[in-house]
């Protein structure tokens, strides 16, 4: 899992593919490795660690072709021998995914005499392609034959001692876009990988394998008929995938929101009222006749498909259901008729979730939409309705603006189906006003910032961290606890705050931060009495209270003052003030803020 970078040039393509490299080391990684075919001789390195220690590692080059990885282990440990590229003989091999049937391909190639170096299932990929080749010559003919032995997932990138001038790919479950240049071609895992060499992208679908040469591509789709698939420019600048004046691309990040969440809203509300056409000429039929929501989503998305379940009950009046994508799949689902199935995505490529997809019953599924921030993603493609969060690349592993721009497309969602349903006490321009408030609030919330910082310092030497909220403030709390866990590695769960006696309580005492998120909602005095409880047990209280509720802070109590805010919106504001907590905690402590350990930012495996 994580980075392929591949090219094929009349130029010298090492540097190309380092710098492809270093441009995906947001999505972390724990080694590696690239290979050239100079000639008839592949020349490959491999590092653990960070990119830079491949770098230190390689001389000058001339070769014209090559293909390279960045790895995050899912079988065996980060070492040289496990990083990629895997070769056998003739052929070199990089792979994302993972292959499901490794273990049976592996005994076979064992039995026949090859030798296993590491412990990955990519290897066996190789050593696949070696033994093909004794009675498949052709590259061609090797690489077809081992596509159709592979089952799981997999993105390919394979280049052949005997055929130079040649690069196959392959993608199946797992993202792989083609870039293409004058009399070049590039290949990554990620757009991103390959902006600085070209504006020109070809998207692979499902089942695709692609023979690339340096002035010509063929791509096949499943069946091996060959096809052609649209040219498509980049919509990343390199200014969005640099840090600027930040110190982390998290804080950037972090401050992105606000003209983030402006950029979401513009060209979907009107003065008072949401526009119509938003998700196409039948879509607001579609929102008409939804009986039922069914979302499916994992980590982030799924705390903002949680929310989305209060927005959408209360305004519409229709049932709604959440469930994690990788439990969906594989349990026996009841479907409501007329259900409006959403999936949410930040990059559109989160493995669980495609799979879900993949394996709805549709028999009760009105149609699908995609909630996603890439509009030329597996999930946005493979979807009959699209809902696009405009946030622009993320770096950061730990979702900030993805997480708050989701939010603000259900809740607009939310509001077109209440519009659409003709739904009782649904005030549209209320609806539309609050909405139009969110951008001016995130800013006065940023604010906040040198306070937050102070209150941080009340975390470093904190083993564990309880979070607590209220209806909508509930998954908020969630997100909070996984982002403070994520960057700093202190333990963190959150609670409703009415379940702190039914066992939490147990927990506190005065070495525990109580972390809570106070709205002036309908719930605030319920909450006042949960954190009495809490107070009495001596624990350490954080509190993020609406101005209009707000209370003056003691000993036992820290307070955090917020803009006033209107109840229905008060989800995406009060997220910010976490993410800043969960930021300087981990900067106070010296973790690696944009790359947490054992993480990646698109996670294109089960």
């Amino acid at each position: 899992m994580c980075g392929i970078v591949a090219a094929i040039a009349e130029r010298p393509v090492q540097s190309i593919l380092l710098e492809g490299l270093k441009r995906l080391e947001y999505r972390g990684y724990d080694s590696a490795g690239l290979a050239t075919l100079a000639g008839d001789h592949i020349q490959r390195t491999r590092a653990k660690g960070k990119v830079a220690e491949l770098e230190s590692l390689l001389g000058d080059s001339t070769a014209n072709q090559g293909i390279a990885h960045t790895r995050w282990a899912t079988h065996g440990v980060p070492s040289i021998e496990n990083a990629h590229p895997h070769q056998s003989g003739r052929f070199a091999v990089v792979h994302n995914g993972i292959i499901e049937n490794y273990e049976s391909l592996r005994s076979e190639l064992t039995d026949l005499g090859y030798r296993f170096d590491s412990d990955t299932d990519t290897e066996t990929i190789a050593h696949l392609l070696h033994y093909v080749s004794q009675t498949n010559e052709s590259f061609d003919a090797v690489v077809t034959a081992v596509i159709k032995r592979l089952e799981g997932a997999f993105a390919l990138a394979i280049i052949d001692e005997q055929t130079p001038g040649v690069l196959w790919v392959a993608r199946q479950g797992s993202p792989l876009v083609i870039g293409v240049g004058h009399g070049e071609h590039f290949v990554g895992s990620d757009q991103l990988a390959l902006v600085h060499v070209t504006d020109r992208f070809i998207f692979l679908d499902e089942g695709d394998s692609a023979k690339l040469k340096s002035h010509t591509l063929e791509i096949y789709d499943g069946d091996h008929q060959l096809v052609n698939r649209p040219l498509v420019r980049a919509t990343a600048s390199t200014e969005q995938a640099s840090k600027g004046q930040y110190r982390h691309f998290m804080a950037k990040e972090i401050y992105e929101q606000p003209n983030a969440v402006l950029t979401t809203l513009q060209g979907r509300l009107g003065k008072n009222q949401i526009l119509t056409g938003v998700l196409g000429p039948n879509g607001d039929q579609l929102l008409a006749e939804a009986k039922a929501v069914q979302i499916v989503a994992c980590g982030t998305s799924y705390h903002a498909g949680l929310v989305a379940k209060y927005w959408i009950e209360s305004l519409v009046g229709i049932p709604c259901q959440v469930e994690i994508a990788s439990e969906y799949r594989y349990r026996k689902v009841v479907t409501l008729p007329n259900t409006l199935w959403i999936a949410i995505s930040q990059s559109g490529e989160t493995a669980d979730v495609l799979s879900a997809l993949r394996h709805i019953d549709s028999t009760n599924v009105l149609t699908t939409l995609a909630i996603c921030n890439v509009a030329t993603s597996s999930l946005v493609r493979e979807t009959d309705l699209a809902l696009l969060t405009e946030a622009g690349p993320e770096i950061g592993v730990a979702s900030t603006k993805a997480f708050t721009t989701q939010l603000t497309v259900l809740l607009l969602l939310a509001g077109l189906m209440a519009k659409n349903q003709s739904a009782a006490e649904f005030s549209e321009t209320n609806f539309v006003q609050a909405l139009q408030q969110l951008p001016r609030l995130l800013e006065e919330v940023l604010t906040l910032e040198s306070q937050i910082q102070n209150i941080s310092e009340q975390f470093i030497d904190k083993q564990h961290t309880l979070f607590l909220g209220r209806a909508t403030m509930n998954p908020i709390a969630m997100e909070g606890a996984l982002k403070l866990k994520e960057l700093s590695y202190i333990h963190a769960e959150a609670y409703p705050a009415g379940e702190l006696k039914h066992g939490p309580l147990a927990l506190v005492d005065e070495t525990m931060p109580v972390v809570a998120v106070a709205p002036n909602d309908q719930l605030v005095e319920k909450l006042r009495s949960n954190l009495s409880e809490v107070k009495a047990r001596g624990g350490q209280l954080i509190v993020f209270a609406d101005f209009a509720v707000a209370t003056e802070a003691s000993d036992e109590i820290t307070q955090c003052v917020m803009p006033e805010t209107d109840p229905l919106i008060a989800p995406i504001v009060f997220t910010l003030p976490l993410q800043l907590l969960s930021y300087h905690v981990a900067v106070l402590r010296g973790t690696d803020v944009d790359q947490p350990r054992n993480l990646a930012k698109s996670v294109t495996v089960e």
